[in-house]
C-alpha cells in the first residue's frame, strides 16, 4: 500500500515539475525571428540595428534578429524580392523599386539630409568640386543614393546628370583600392572612411551634402508577406528601433563604443562620427512631404521611372509607435 502511495506521489510531482516547465520553454521559444538587411556593412547609419540587438531593445519586443549585409541597395532589394529578408535598412531612392513591382512597402522615414555621405577625392586630386567635370567617381550600384548624389552634384553645377562619369564599383574597399590605384578620380563614401582616409593622408573630402535639406537617405522598408502575415512583429521591431534612437541620443560613450566596433573605426573617428550623423535620425519615422517631392524627382533624374509616381502608394505609417 505504502509502495501504491509513494510511486502516486512520485508521478504527482513529475507532473507538477512538467507542468512548472512549460510556461518558461514556451516563453523560451517565443522569440519571433525577423531577418534585417543592410544596403552596406559599414556605415553608422545602420549601426543602430546592432546597438538595439545588443541593447535588448528587439529582445523586449519579442524578436531574435537575423542581421545579413549586402553591397548595396539593389542587392537588397533582390534579398527582399526572393523572400529572403522580411525588413531592410536602405535608401530613399530604394522606394522606385516598389514602382516596378517589388513586393515590399517603406514603414518608416529612418533619416533625413544626406549627412552620412561625401565624396572624396586623393590628396593630389580635383581641389573644387569645379574640377569634377569629366573625372570618373566611384559609387556603389547603378540607381542608388550614391550614384543619384552624384549625378545631383553634376546636375546643380549646369553640366547636366552626366557631367561627371559615374561607376558602379560595388563594395566600398574595392572603391577606396581603385581610388588609391588611381582607376577612379573620387569615391563617395560614408563620412567614417572619409575621415579614417583623411587622418592616414590617403585622401581629402572635396564634397559634403549638407545643402540638402528636405530628403530622406534612409528609410526602412518591410516586405508585403510580413506585412500581411506578421504585422505584430513588424510593429515590434519598429517599437524598437526607435527606443534604440533615444538611447543613443543620451549615451554617446556606450554607442561609439559599440558603433567603433561594428563599423571597424577607431573611437576618435567614431565619436565624430557621432557628431556628425546624430541629427539625422528620425525620432518617429513619419515622412515629409517635402522630403517625398525631392525623392519622386530623383527617380526621373536616375532614369528609374519615366515620371513622378503618387508617393502615398509607396510608404505607410500605420506600424509606426503611436
Amino acid at each position: 500500500m505504502r509502495t501504491k502511495v509513494a510511486f502516486r506521489l512520485l508521478i504527482a510531482v513529475a507532473l507538477l515539475l512538467v507542468a512548472s516547465a512549460l510556461p518558461l520553454s514556451r516563453s523560451a521559444s517565443a522569440a519571433e525571428t525577423l531577418r534585417v538587411g543592410k544596403a552596406v556593412p559599414e556605415a553608422f547609419s545602420f549601426v543602430p540595428l546592432d546597438i538595439g540587438m545588443r541593447k535588448g531593445f528587439f529582445a523586449k519586443q519579442g524578436l531574435d534578429i537575423e542581421a545579413i549585409a549586402f553591397t548595396g541597395d539593389a542587392r537588397m532589394q533582390q534579398a527582399m524580392a526572393s523572400d529572403s529578408l522580411d525588413i531592410a535598412l536602405g535608401s530613399g531612392p530604394a522606394m522606385a523599386f516598389i514602382v516596378k513591382g517589388a513586393p515590399i512597402k517603406a514603414v518608416a522615414a529612418m533619416a533625413g539630409p544626406p549627412l552620412l555621405l561625401a565624396i572624396v577625392v586623393r590628396p593630389d586630386g580635383p581641389k573644387t568640386v569645379a574640377d569634377l567635370k569629366g573625372k570618373k567617381i566611384g559609387v556603389s550600384t547603378a540607381g542608388s543614393l550614391t550614384y543619384w548624389l552624384v549625378s545631383e552634384t553634376s546636375r546643380r553645377q549646369g553640366w547636366g546628370p552626366k557631367g561627371i562619369e559615374i561607376a558602379p564599383m560595388g563594395a566600398m574597399p574595392g572603391q577606396i583600392a581603385a581610388l588609391k590605384r588611381g582607376d577612379i578620380d573620387g569615391s563617395i563614401m560614408d563620412i567614417g572612411n572619409a575621415f579614417e582616409l583623411e587622418k592616414r593622408g590617403e585622401g581629402r573630402i572635396l564634397v559634403r551634402f549638407t545643402d540638402i535639406k528636405d530628403f530622406h537617405i534612409h528609410v526602412i522598408f518591410a516586405t508585403d508577406k510580413l506585412i500581411a502575415e506578421r504585422p505584430q512583429a513588424l510593429r515590434g521591431f519598429l517599437k524598437g528601433w526607435f527606443e534604440t534612437i533615444a538611447f543613443m541620443r543620451k549615451n554617446k560613450a556606450e554607442t561609439v563604443a559599440i558603433a567603433s566596433e561594428v563599423t571597424h573605426k577607431d573611437a576618435e573617428i567614431t565619436a565624430r562620427v557621432y557628431d556628425e550623423l546624430m541629427p539625422m535620425f528620425s525620432d518617429d519615422g513619419r515622412f515629409a512631404p517635402s522630403a517625398l517631392v525631392t525623392l519622386a524627382k530623383s527617380y526621373v533624374e536616375l532614369q528609374l521611372l519615366p515620371q513622378e509616381p503618387d508617393m502615398r502608394a509607396l510608404y505607410t505609417e500605420a506600424f509606426l509607435p503611436k
